[in-house]
């Protein structure tokens, strides 16, 4: 598969893992707050800030009915109805271009998951390299195809998506003419359980639709997104906060600058371990290829003396003979005077 271009950037396997800020809530409806984590997040090193543009009404609508409260006793919004979490939640609007502008000075990319047609011509004024689409708004089809309309790469979380659903996702896509996809391999549980990330579900996305995979990683800590890298994540999304105690819609599952430092850093040198299949060796090995065993004399023989278990063997160092003879050795005579400690050589052996 061809890399996909994002910004500077260009995404694929042959290049480093393309490390995603997510700003959710967690600017707390403050605008200073929001500025501070793009610069926190651009000295811990990442390559773009990601935003979510909409409002409570664009998203849903205040109601009281039951249908509208989250009811779930394990989740950090128990109680809540929808309309009050997304207004907290929500960045809004004229904050944008502030935060866009923030990006560009400290050089990292800025992008936003846009939750309804009109989010997508509002953000389109500031031109960002790419789109997201959530894993909540993956079969919003209207949605998805006016994003397509504007020719930008589209990162697309597979939450709560079944092979099936998924399947008729990529035949929408192929339809539309849709290019410069990236799916996001994504457990839609806040925070998500390790053993619920089934990584292994990378190879098979890439393997089946031919496109680049990533993951959308609602885990703590950052073991689970290292994973995904040896398996061919080349992108990786992460909620990010200045401090998990200072609070914040998704504060609890986000990681602070320290983690996202680590992260990047991480990420990268898991990348770089890859390699590619290869049996010859790296400089630095040769250097140890020495520590290899050969066959040594370990007591004083003399010429015509037969070479036996009490007088030659199998130890490191690598300078004599390979241990694959011994047997063959055994039983033949020396054609001279052997201090311990020689590297036994063809030349010493008669035939």
């Amino acid at each position: 598969m061809k890399p996909i271009s994002i910004g500077t950037y260009s995404i694929g396997l042959e290049h480093p893992p393309f490390i995603i800020a997510e700003l959710s809530g967690n600017h707390n409806q403050s605008l200073e707050k929001a500025l501070s984590l793009v610069d926190a997040a651009a000295a811990a090193g990442v390559h773009a800030m990601k935003l979510q543009t909409y409002t409570a009404d664009s998203i849903t609508i205040d109601s009281k009915n039951s249908d509208f409260l989250i009811k779930d006793p394990n989740s950090l919004w128990k109680g809540k109805n929808l309309y009050s979490l997304y207004q907290v939640a929500s960045t809004p609007y004229e904050w944008h271009k502030s935060i866009f502008d923030r990006c560009r000075e400290r050089g990292i990319l800025c992008f936003s998951t846009p939750f309804d047609e009109a989010a997508v011509d509002f953000l389109e004024q500031f031109n960002p390299p790419c789109y997201k689409i959530a894993s909540f708004e993956n079969n919003h089809y209207p949605l998805i195809r006016k994003v397509i309309k504007t020719n930008k790469p589209i990162i697309i979380s597979l939450g709560l998506t079944s092979i099936d659903e998924i399947l008729e996702l990529n035949e929408f896509l192929t339809k539309e003419n849709a290019e410069n996809i990236i799916f996001l391999k994504c457990t839609s549980a806040y925070p998500a359980l390790p053993k619920d990330a089934n990584l292994r579900t990378i190879p098979f996305l890439r393997e089946k639709f031919k496109r680049h995979i990533g993951l959308s990683d609602h885990t703590l800590g950052i073991e689970v997104s290292l994973a995904s890298v040896a398996l061919g994540a080349c992108v990786i999304e992460k909620h990010f906060t200045d401090s998990r105690a200072s609070g914040g819609v998704d504060a609890a599952f986000s990681l602070e600058p320290h983690e996202v430092k680590t992260l990047v850093d991480g990420t990268r040198t898991v990348w770089e371990s890859l390699g590619k299949p290869i049996f010859d060796l790296s400089d630095s090995e040769k250097k140890s290829l020495q520590f290899k065993r050969s066959i040594y004399v370990v007591k004083d023989i003399n010429e015509g003396d037969a070479f036996s278990v009490e007088n030659i063997r199998v130890i490191r160092p690598s300078f004599g003979i390979p241990p694959k003879y011994f047997e063959e050795i055994l039983g033949k005579k020396s054609k001279v005077n052997l201090k311990r400690g020689t590297a036994l050589t063809w030349d010493e052996i008669e035939k």
